[in-house]
């Protein structure tokens, strides 16, 4: 049970219900996903997930990654992209800022052309299009 507490959504269905024996729905989320998150919340079971301070032990890599946490995101881009959805919709934060940061450190330094083919994105915009866009961003750097 703590480590289906680590969700906030599973954790308030488990309040909040009347019948204890009744089983807890998890529509947005795949069986293959679903243990890949009760992998990482029962390596985490006996950690406090919402404090900042539960890796000052550990030493991180140069990406700010752990050594384990680095190891279990070495996933496909689909079952990347499915934990991070998974963990939001569960209300993981520590799963989805680490899914997220995994994203972050393989973008980091690549150009635009690059990420668009590592992610299969099609660059449908209109010159005039980007133009506008890039006036209504003036803040992002380029």
């Amino acid at each position: 049970m703590e480590v289906a507490q680590q969700s906030k959504f599973v954790r308030d269905i488990i309040d909040t219900r009347e019948d204890a024996e009744s089983p807890i729905v998890l529509e947005e989320v795949t069986g293959d996903v679903l243990a890949k998150i009760i992998e990482y919340c029962e390596h985490y079971q006996n950690v406090s997930l919402d404090n900042n301070d539960k890796n000052n032990d550990v030493p991180q890599c140069l990406d700010g990654i752990l050594p384990w946490d680095k190891q279990f995101m070495e996933v496909d881009q689909d079952m990347l992209c499915k934990i991070m959805v998974a963990s939001n919709y569960m209300d993981i934060k520590p799963l989805l800022d680490l899914s997220c940061k995994t994203v972050a450190n393989m973008v980091r330094g690549k150009s635009e052309e690059e990420i668009c083919s590592m992610f299969n994105i099609i660059d449908d915009f209109t010159d005039e299009e980007k133009k506008q866009l890039l006036e209504e961003n003036e803040w992002v750097e380029w």
